[in-house]
């Protein structure tokens, strides 16, 4: 793309943008996307494309200020990541079955290399820190590599702290993390795309020492969650939520979803997006009586992982708000998602949901499929891709 080519596309796109509500959002203009309830986002401000430093990164479009860079490359099947006190990103894979360890030793803001620390595991998608012991999951169990910063060119062999949850693949991967309340946080997605289970534990969010004892289930009805975080100030969890298939291309939504307390349930098989009954499961059901989203996501668009935002590099309006990966569709007429998104609480509790940033998807092929974001201490933000292998970090350099 020449440069003149580009700021063309640029001025077309700050165009689009003003124009409405509905048009602030980069490559996202499709029937059935959520649009934006706020009229004074940062997306409504000049939006440029990056300079032409990447073939790829070109096609990235950000809000005025922000850049985009690779972090690292060649991390095949880059999904769920965890950062380490001292500066070393952990990566876990789905299909590759690869965890990789990733420094960044001079904190220039790229990788110095990227180490494979264990091969053909089950699914091993999710990545969690403590104590200096790293923790990935499985699709059946949960491993702990001890001391594994000192070790990170001869891991020491893992310890199984848990190894009973079910052995279904369908949404058997998993993102785990640790809560405010010291426990690991585990989910355990329906075995289908839409059945009532037997055992309680599937379509759940459960939770366990550090030492895999004591597991219960926290949260209910949550379909496939591969993203969560804790609010910044109120310790909540918050966590996004696939919505089913095949039910056509603009329903239901995903979800981002709040729970305060142990013992929610939010609503599957049974109730979806906390307005559409089940065609199967819903006869007989009440909406109301399950816990409502939040905030109603792309429908289909692959929501994954999210994170709250508490650095100083970006701007003010950017602190405690919520930023979420989504991977992209697979299921609908017209693919939506692959970019990363914006959700916005304000003082009386009312969200909003708009791109930050997009241009993984042109026209209907995709080149990229954002998995996860993951803060870093100056403030950056990192973003996984499983499609393209790579960890992108955003830096903001524009005016505060």
């Amino acid at each position: 793309m020449t440069h003149t080519t580009r700021v063309l596309v640029a001025l077309f796109l700050s165009s689009m943008f003003a124009c409405s509500s509905n048009n602030d959002k980069p490559n996202a203009e499709r029937e059935g996307e959520i649009s934006s309830s706020t009229s004074n986002d940062t997306l409504t401000e000049n939006v440029t494309e990056q300079p032409a430093t990447d073939p790829d990164l070109d096609k990235i479009v950000l809000p005025d200020g922000f850049q985009i860079s690779y972090f690292a490359r060649d991390v095949t099947n880059a999904r769920s990541m965890a950062l380490a006190p001292d500066g070393t990103l952990y990566v876990g894979t789905r299909q590759e079955g690869n965890v990789y360890a990733l420094p960044d030793r001079n904190k220039d803001g790229k990788a110095d290399e990227v180490i494979t620390l264990t091969k053909g595991l089950n699914m091993p998608n999710g990545v969690a820190l403590r104590d200096g012991n790293l923790y990935v999951a499985e699709v059946n169990r949960i491993l702990r590599y001890d001391n594994i910063a000192q070790n990170l060119k001869n891991p020491p062999q893992p310890k199984v702290i848990y190894d009973k949850f079910p052995e279904e693949k369908h949404h058997g991967w998993k993102y785990i993390a640790f809560g405010p309340d010291g426990k690991l946080y585990v989910p355990v997605g329906a075995p289908c795309n839409i059945c009532l289970s037997k055992d309680p534990v599937f379509a759940s969010i459960t939770r366990m020492n550090p030492d895999g004892s004591g597991l219960e289930i926290f949260a209910n009805g949550v379909r496939n969650t591969v993203g969560f975080d804790w609010h910044p100030q109120t310790n909540e969890l918050w966590f996004t939520d696939n919505g089913r298939d095949m039910m056509g291309d603009n329903t239901p939504a995903d979800e981002l979803n709040r729970a305060p307390k142990k013992g929610m349930h939010f609503g599957y098989p049974f109730c979806h997006a906390g307005e559409v009954l089940d065609p199967e499961f819903g006869k007989g059901k009440n909406c109301a009586d399950y816990v409502a989203p939040v905030q109603k996501l792309n429908p289909h668009g692959g929501t994954l992982g999210m994170e709250f935002y508490t650095g100083n590099m970006f701007p003010e309006n950017y602190k405690n708000q919520i930023f979420i990966a989504e991977h992209g569709s697979w299921n609908r007429s017209e693919k939506i998602g692959y970019r990363v998104s914006l959700v916005r609480t304000d003082a009386q509790g009312r969200t909003s949901f708009v791109p930050f940033a997009a241009g993984w998807l042109e026209g209907q092929k995709e080149w990229g499929r954002p998995v996860d974001v993951e803060m870093m201490p100056d403030g950056s933000l990192l973003i996984s891709d499983d499609m393209n292998d790579a960890i992108y970090r955003i830096t903001y350099t524009g005016k505060k």
